[in-house]
């Protein structure tokens, strides 16, 4: 009997509703140490201490709520899927409907009207440019990014930027990660404390409950920010170049990326032309409208390489 090993990685959809809950804890523990034990006693000492437990205070629950918001909705929020029957536009459809072609103009189209290198076996449906299948999903998704355990959710196409937004608040291209704001937050608000953490434990001055979430709150939120930081410059480039991580593959043989259109509307691809929209989980009307990598169906390529 031959078993079909992709279908046993659907189990790891129960393996990310745990994630949830451990996302939740790891909040929850962070919210206690940083605002309860940590700020907390300071607004009642009045000055300089109030003030600056205050501003903290208030700089960690709109992180906070960012970073909520974010990751609700990239849980949320479909990637994209395949229309049902979808298939690529023949090059004399396009000519009688004067629509553009894009990367389908090279396609080899099989009699039955199918492009047999952007058809899926598995779903037996027609795979637009940039989609793959995904084996815990059980279907394509449009511009695949990965599956993350994390979110229960393919990042594709239409949440990519929400989960961006989940991982970013400050790098280099001026891009907001959420998360490595709050755990780097926390860990330098936490610091003072881990650090007279042994003396209290010694001399017994504070209670043992706070000293554990103390130090446990440290601990995560150091390993995160130590990771996240590494996965955003990873995303960054990505980002960049107009890449998924799926395609950093397929584009070693490219002497030139067809979807790299320079660096402005790369990002415009995935975040919108609207800067106050830029770091909040939100499209606008008009880019909805007028960018069709948003929907994950038709691609934009490189003007070069159109002909």
């Amino acid at each position: 009997m031959e078993i079909n090993v992709f279908k046993l990685c659907s189990g790891l959809k129960v393996l990310g509703y745990l994630m949830i809950l451990l996302v939740a804890a790891i909040v929850a523990v962070s919210y206690h140490a940083v605002v309860i034990v940590t700020c907390g006693p300071q607004l009642l000492r009045g000055g300089a201490h109030s003030v600056l437990a205050f501003a903290i205070i208030m700089i960690f629950h709109f992180l906070l709520i960012m970073l909520l918001w974010s990751y609700f909705t990239v849980v949320s929020k479909d990637p994209g899927s395949v229309p049902e029957n979808w298939r690529a536009v023949l090059p004399e459809e396009a000519l009688e409907t004067g629509s553009s072609l894009n990367d389908r103009s090279d396609c080899v189209v099989a009699t039955d009207g199918l492009d047999r290198r952007a058809f899926c076996n598995h779903c037996q449906n027609g795979k637009p440019p940039r989609c793959h299948h995904c084996s815990v999903c059980q279907r394509c998704v449009l511009k695949m990014d990965h599956h993350c355990v994390w979110v229960v959710n393919c990042v594709g196409a239409r949440n990519y930027k929400f989960f961006l937004l989940f991982l970013l608040s400050t790098s280099f291209f001026s891009l907001k990660l959420y998360t490595f704001t709050v755990t780097t937050m926390d860990t330098l608000v936490l610091l003072p404390g881990f650090i007279n953490f042994f003396g209290k434990a010694k001399n017994h001055s504070s209670s043992p409950g706070d000293l554990a979430v103390i130090f446990l709150a440290f601990v995560l939120n150091l390993a995160f920010a130590l990771s996240l930081l590494c996965f955003l410059v990873m995303h960054a480039s990505l980002v960049s170049s107009n890449t998924t991580s799926i395609e950093v593959y397929e584009k070693k043989g490219a002497a030139r990326w067809k979807y790299d259109l320079g660096r402005k509307k790369n990002f415009e691809q995935v975040f919108g032309t609207k800067k106050a929209l830029w770091f909040f989980p939100l499209f606008s009307k008009e880019d909805v409208d007028k960018i069709p990598a948003l929907h994950g169906l038709d691609f934009p390529i490189r003007a070069d390489l159109e002909s």
